[in-house]
């Protein structure tokens, strides 16, 4: 028979070790699939997956979409080790790329070095206030906060749907649901001729590196790290709970609000219908493939961006179907949850008496 036997002790390599064993079977799973369906895997794992890269074009795009997953996941990162679940990142991007897009075009034609700051200001700020609604129904009303969250996404996107097709939409369009394109002081510099990759990446990066010395340093990281794995313990030794939540979402909102005027003053260049390929679910992944370790949320993000980068190639190299990409995404989720109860128990074989 096969029992399940708590670890006395966890030692740090056994999360990294599941990390590890989660891509391998997804690699393997993927293989197994492109055999299925007639495709030699090592070929074709070779020309969707590293061909990609071998120019900077490919490394530019794979920044460029690795930047607000490192961005969302490390805001994610902080509120998981809270035990605050903040699904609705998704809709914080939205609000945070409407504001700071309504913020490029209120000031559109004026050429001053204070519109790209006050742009990315007013983004972080909209997805502060989004954040800040699931925040004050916690503390007031004890309304869960993963369906709150999760259900403000979708009031986001309409909202932005019905903005894009009425008060910020192109005159000059065509009656086309999209804004103008942001003046260049709005926009985001590149950091490669090629490509749409640009210094939002350069954000992320700090972003982590931050987050990382809150949760090594400050007393702040230890209190969320306390609050997330015992309620009752940081209520014994004094920490405010409601105060744990505001921070969690609040920061949450604005880092994902970053994201998302990032995003649309950085890759798109405009206010769309769209603005977001479910970048706010997806990180979700990420910061459970860096096991809610902020710093480590960087490799984890150009991973998972490598997926969005692989699912375009294999469209367009091996005519698979886009949703390729979701369905490594699933896999790399399903196998990470999976294999992480190995993290906390040992599996033992007993003979059956």
């Amino acid at each position: 028979m096969i029992h399940f036997e708590s670890r006395a002790e966890i030692c740090w390599f056994h999360e990294w070790i599941v990390v590890a064993v989660a891509l391998a079977l997804t690699g393997l799973t993927c293989a197994v699939l492109l055999s299925v369906f007639g495709f030699d895997p090592f070929v074709s794992l070779e020309r969707i997956v590293i061909k990609p890269l071998s120019s900077t074009y490919g490394v530019s795009e794979l920044l460029a979409k690795a930047t607000p997953l490192i961005t969302i996941g490390v805001a994610l990162s902080l509120s998981f080790r809270a035990g605050i679940w903040n699904i609705g990142a998704e809709g914080q991007l939205i609000a945070g790329g409407l504001a700071g897009g309504a913020v490029a075009l209120a000031f559109y034609g004026v050429d001053s070095f204070w519109v790209l700051p006050l742009t990315l200001l007013g983004g972080s700020l909209g997805g502060l206030v989004w954040g800040a609604i699931p925040a004050f129904l916690k503390v007031r009303f004890n309304v869960n906060e993963i369906l709150v969250s999760l259900m403000l996404t979708y009031v986001a996107l309409l909202l932005l749907s019905v903005m894009v097709h009425g008060p910020l939409r192109d005159p000059d369009g065509y009656n086309f649901p999209e804004s103008r394109l942001f003046h260049d002081a709005a926009i985001l510099p590149k950091l490669f001729s090629a490509g749409r990759g640009h210094v939002g990446f350069i954000f992320s990066l700090l972003f982590a590196v931050g987050a990382t010395w809150v949760v090594k340093r400050w007393h702040l990281g230890f209190e969320m790290k306390v609050s997330g794995l015992s309620q009752r313990a940081a209520c014994f030794a004094g920490y405010d709970r409601n105060q744990t939540i505001w921070i969690s979402l609040l920061v949450g909102g604005a880092l994902s609000g970053f994201a998302g005027v990032v995003e649309v003053t950085g890759t798109i260049g405009q206010l769309v219908p769209n603005i977001s390929p479910s970048y706010g679910f997806t990180a979700i992944i990420v910061a459970f493939l860096a096991r809610l370790h902020p710093l480590a949320v960087v490799p984890a993000g150009l991973l998972v961006a490598l997926s969005y980068l692989a699912g375009e190639s294999a469209q367009l190299a091996l005519g698979i179907p886009g949703a390729a990409t979701q369905i490594f995404q699933g896999m790399l989720l399903f196998f990470l949850l999976g294999t992480s109860l190995l993290v906390n128990y040992r599996i033992r074989f007993r003979r059956r008496l």
